[in-house]
């Protein structure tokens, strides 16, 4: 009885790994972490601010944007807690209940990233082909529905696949690969038969990230013949410009996400150095660069950044 309560006790229990090898490095490590994870956070609420404050700002695109900015810092700030606890030498342990609500942040809303791309790509397809019926069709309570949809989409089809680890014996190591949990890594440590898990989230995913990213290829197509009728060639310029942030955006997330997943499928063997570099470059390089980007590339946010500063810093020398 005290061997199986103990087994029980361990199976609930996995340890997260910072950098091997580096380990009396990790509190300087920390820092540029630190530094990517509050210039996410501070970009991001900074677009959420500006997007609900200026009332010019209250259109489709930004309504999207803003989307956008809630569904990195909800794949992103999940991780912040267990990353830090491993750097700063705190615990490797992660209990099972935690490890499975963390692995369900960061699915879903790594999904629903995708699908808020999927209606960008949509409202840019609507905004430079039928400019006349733009308003009509991205009304403020179809641009909710689609954040609904966006969010149920992505969070049900998860569900399934974390409740099945429950069932889990889970007798191999406990290591796992990252400072946070992924079902990819954490299913690789099961005795037992995990073929559905495996299948489903290849279907899942194949599914789910197929149609977004063919989705978005689609709408870009519809949008070059649509640019390409244009006579004069800073028309052209003007409306392609107005798309490349959101090209941005994708490549931002697609190419981490799939480099992520091709490593954890078929470079098993590889240094740890390689897993661990490419899962943060997955969470932390959209947080924040899609800020910055979407600062420096779309005037209206670049006019609402500064507007921000110099309220700020007037209020600060009024004080």
């Amino acid at each position: 009885m005290a061997t199986a309560n103990s087994s029980n006790i361990l199976s609930s229990t996995f340890y997260l790994t910072g950098i091997p090898g580096y380990e009396e490095f990790h509190h300087w490590i920390s820092i540029p972490f630190c530094l990517l994870y509050l210039v996410g956070i501070m970009g991001n609420c900074t677009i959420l601010h500006i997007v609900r404050t200026d009332p010019r700002l209250h259109q489709p695109m930004y309504y999207f944007l803003a989307m956008l900015s809630l569904t990195d810092m909800g794949m992103s700030l999940p991780t912040m807690i267990s990353l830090f606890r491993v750097l700063w030498s705190i615990s490797r342990e992660i209990q099972f209940n935690t490890c499975v609500v963390q692995m369900f942040f960061i699915h879903t809303f790594s999904l629903t990233e995708s699908s808020v791309l999927l209606a960008m790509a949509l409202d840019r397809y609507v905004a430079i082909c039928h400019p006349l019926r733009y308003a009509t069709i991205f009304t403020p309570t179809l641009i909710t529905k689609i954040g609904i949809a966006a969010l149920l989409r992505s969070a049900l089809p998860v569900i399934p696949l974390l409740a099945r680890l429950a069932f889990f014996p889970f007798c191999h190591s406990h290591t796992l690969s990252h400072s946070y949990c992924l079902h990819q890594d954490v299913i690789r440590l099961a005795c037992a038969d995990t073929k559905f898990n495996v299948i489903y989230g290849l279907v899942l995913i194949s599914l789910l990230w197929g149609m977004d990213s063919l989705g978005i290829f689609v709408s870009y197509v519809f949008i070059l013949h649509s640019v390409l009728k244009i006579s004069s060639q800073e028309g052209r310029f003007k409306a392609l410009n107005t798309c490349a942030s959101h090209i941005c955006a994708v490549l931002i997330l697609y190419v981490p996400m799939i480099g992520l997943s091709i490593v954890h499928r078929f470079a098993k063997h590889s240094s740890p150095l390689i897993h661990i570099f490419m899962a943060h470059i997955y969470l932390l390089v959209p947080p924040v660069l899609n800020p910055i980007i979407y600062s420096v590339k779309t005037k209206q946010i670049r006019q609402g950044v500064l507007h921000l500063l110099f309220t700020l810093k007037l209020s600060s020398s009024v004080m």
